[in-house]
């Protein structure tokens, strides 16, 4: 599978997820700076967390109109594969990519953090090497990571299933309390109607190395390695 990486001045996690694809997947990767186009015919393009751009404006309003991000709309309107983390999933959000937005925390401090998380969906591509109501943890560590949609727009997302992660309790839970930043149905990380993106506020890259002491996160990069070779 090929991957390409998005870089943008103030990405911090870009290495992250090359890490996991390139050195512990050994899948082809390549870093994208975020004033080219050309996305090296990528089957997967990840879209990395940080501060791009600084996060002036709002966390990801400068970096949609990139041209490596524009030319990641062009993919994932084709049906490529795209995963937005963190400042990714913003950017997203900004693109259009995925409804909704992701505001200043509840409490309106920043948080890094570990959290439980609940697999909703196994039937994705991001998420095959789960099991139906897995908890995971996965770190977090982000100031903007509420997610807030209108009234109908969550109503669309849980009607069709598009909510992938929860925040929950270890126990699976979903409640106020094992909900770090207020977002909305303790919403974490969503996908679009097709699939073949996904935006989440917390961090599978940093959660895929056993050096790491935990590798819950490398079950979803290895979701779409066995999906795109099932599909070659």
């Amino acid at each position: 599978m090929n991957v390409s990486v998005i870089v943008f001045p103030g990405a911090n996690c870009d290495r992250d997820a090359a890490y996991v694809t390139r050195d512990l997947l050994g899948q082809p990767t390549q870093m994208i700076w975020h004033e080219d186009s050309d996305l090296q015919k990528a089957d997967l393009v990840i879209v990395p967390g940080g501060f791009s751009y600084g996060d002036y404006l709002r966390c990801g309003a400068i970096a949609r109109f990139s041209p490596a991000l524009q030319a990641t709309v062009e993919h994932a309107n084709r049906g490529g594969l795209v995963l937005g983390i963190c400042n990714g999933f913003q950017i997203l959000t900004e693109a259009g990519l995925l409804p909704g937005a992701l505001v200043r925390n509840r409490d309106l401090h920043f948080i890094c953090d570990r959290v439980p998380l609940r697999v909703e969906r196994t039937d994705l591509v991001w998420t095959r090497d789960y099991h139906p109501g897995n908890i995971i943890t996965l770190p977090i560590a982000h100031g903007e990571g509420c997610y807030y949609a209108d009234a109908d727009t969550l109503q669309s997302l849980e009607d069709h299933g598009q909510v992938v992660f929860r925040y929950c309790h270890t126990t699976g839970e979903t409640t106020s309390a094992s909900n770090p930043n207020g977002s909305l149905n303790n919403i974490a990380g969503i996908c679009n109607r097709t699939g073949n993106i996904l935006g989440m506020m917390p961090h599978p890259e940093r959660a895929s190395d056993a050096l790491l002491t935990s590798t819950d996160g490398l079950s979803l990069f290895k979701s779409v390695i066995t999906a795109q070779l099932q599909n070659a």
